[in-house]
């Protein structure tokens, strides 16, 4: 009965249009009995010390390294030939390798034994409690790396972990899987389901902590659901990520960093640059330079490794796009450049787009466009570029260009975002093993670091131990407790 019960789901190619791939669902029966076995396995596993942990994840690292280029080829299917994703083997690497060297570290700083500084007899010591079953539900952009980026601290903090791939990329997961399967340890509490949406809700009905990277509606149903469980879930929700370009930037030093901010993966990253507020005084020339070096870049429909800009990897987002721009057309706007969906050999391209005539009741200066789409707005004063900045619903990154790094900290430290990339713009993996960051409104939910060494701190309770070395407190004699020197 289970196996007519069972559905499965077409996934079609980016580049061709093509299905060539069935999914089969996992059912919510799936995903309870690889929760069941993941918990029990996370027992031995939590209790281990953080060496031995680690040294699995370095096993781990090694058959990594022995896979990376098929890894890279299935993100590179399922994306379109990302030119991120054929260094995906590397990133996984990286971020592995960095955990291995980082977590014993980070865990130690946030950790304390010693005595009370309220009470001096007392000894306090630090206890970090992982939690048992950690969830982790992936997006369809840069769909390994973005899920690993959780998954793997999670590892090394002590917990199991069960992935969901997106729908619409879940190729990748065989070859890194193939990587686990050596390791039997790792493999005991690392797993994954294949699914859509009921898929997700199975995976939110079992765990004990969720995360989640995707779209604002999708983040508002599962923080709901994980508040009905009342389990903490981290929410990294996209954004509508701005740049600043002050009057006395070079131009050929803004144009080049914000194009590549806005079209890198084919402006498919949550902090793609999707604003573009440049000084009245030099906003003709910016957007002169801006379209010439526009009209240069090229597809990568002939070649997935040579070119530009890959098809879009989920064809309706190509539609959104189309409906941002004919908004913004409608409203006043001109396109210089660009602005069509071309389909080629079955995928869908779009060059890189250039508006201006832009103004906030367009759609592509308010909702998340997620596309090659580079909207120019000039402005009069740097308060009110800051201000424009500022009104959105979003705030996970936000760039600055000015004429000198001291102009653009001044004008970074009153941007609503969680990062800010001055003198430049994707910045964001300079924050790896490095710092994190909190994103603002809409595009972050739960707190806590997802970059940096705390970011293990996500996946564990902090619990104090705490020994009274003295008498205790006396019911008859207590009306001393808490007046100084009082204990």
């Amino acid at each position: 009965m289970a196996d007519i019960e069972r559905r499965s789901v077409p996934v079609h190619n980016p580049r061709s249009g093509a299905i060539d791939f069935m999914m089969e669902i996992a059912t919510a029966e799936d995903v309870a009995a690889k929760a069941d076995r993941l918990r029990r396995n996370q027992q031995a596993w939590g209790a281990k010390p953080l060496a031995e942990r680690i040294g699995v994840m370095q096993r781990w690292l090694g058959e990594v390294a022995k896979r990376a280029s098929a890894i890279a080829e299935a993100d590179a299917i399922d994306t379109g030939g990302c030119h991120t994703s054929y260094l995906q083997g590397f990133i996984t690497m990286g971020n592995i390798g960095g955990w291995i060297e980082d977590a014993q570290a980070a865990l130690d700083a946030a950790s304390y034994t010693g005595p009370s500084k309220a009470m001096p007899q007392v000894e306090v010591r630090t206890q970090f409690v992982p939690y048992p079953l950690v969830g982790v539900i992936g997006p369809w952009n840069a769909p390994m790396m973005l899920v690993l980026l959780d998954a793997i601290p999670a590892l090394f903090a002590g917990c199991a972990v069960l992935i969901k791939p997106s729908e619409v990329t879940p190729r990748w997961v065989q070859p890194l899987f193939e990587a686990v399967a050596q390791v039997p340890e790792l493999a005991g509490v690392f797993d994954y389901v294949q699914g859509d949406g009921e898929t997700g809700r199975a995976i939110i009905d079992t765990v004990d902590l969720l995360c989640f990277t995707g779209s604002v509606p999708t983040g508002r149903k599962i923080a709901v659901q994980s508040a009905e469980r009342l389990i903490p879930c981290y929410l990294e929700l996209g954004g509508k990520d701005p740049v600043i370009v002050t009057e006395t930037a070079d131009l050929e030093r803004a144009t080049t960093a914000v194009l590549r901010g806005a079209v890198h993966a084919n402006g498919m990253v949550c902090f793609s640059v999707e604003r573009i507020y440049v000084a009245e005084a030099i906003h003709d020339a910016f957007v002169a330079l801006l379209v010439e070096k526009a009209q240069k870049v090229r597809l990568n429909s002939d070649d997935p490794r040579a070119g530009h800009l890959h098809p879009f990897t989920f064809a309706p987002q190509a539609q959104i796009v189309e409906r941002h721009i004919a908004d913004a057309v409608g409203k006043g706007a001109k396109v210089l450049t660009g602005g069509a969906v071309e389909q080629i050999d079955g995928g869908l391209y779009m060059r890189p787009t250039v508006l201006t005539g832009v103004t906030h009741d367009m759609l592509v200066m308010r909702d998340e466009t997620f596309g090659p789409i580079l909207p120019v707005m000039p402005f009069k004063t740097v308060e009110e570029a800051i201000a424009l900045a500022n009104d959105t619903i979003f705030g996970l990154t936000a760039n600055v260009v000015a004429g000198s790094p001291e102009e653009a900290m001044a004008i970074g430290l009153q941007i609503n975002a969680g990062s800010v990339f001055m003198q430049d713009t994707f910045l964001t993996f300079a924050k790896n093993r490095t710092v994190g960051s909190n994103a603002f409104g809409a595009s972050g939910v739960g707190g806590g670091a997802r970059t940096g060494p705390e970011a293990i701190l996500r996946y564990v309770r902090r619990k104090a131990l705490l020994t009274n070395h003295g008498e205790p407190a006396d019911i008859q004699n207590d009306h001393h407790l808490g007046k100084p020197g009082g204990h």
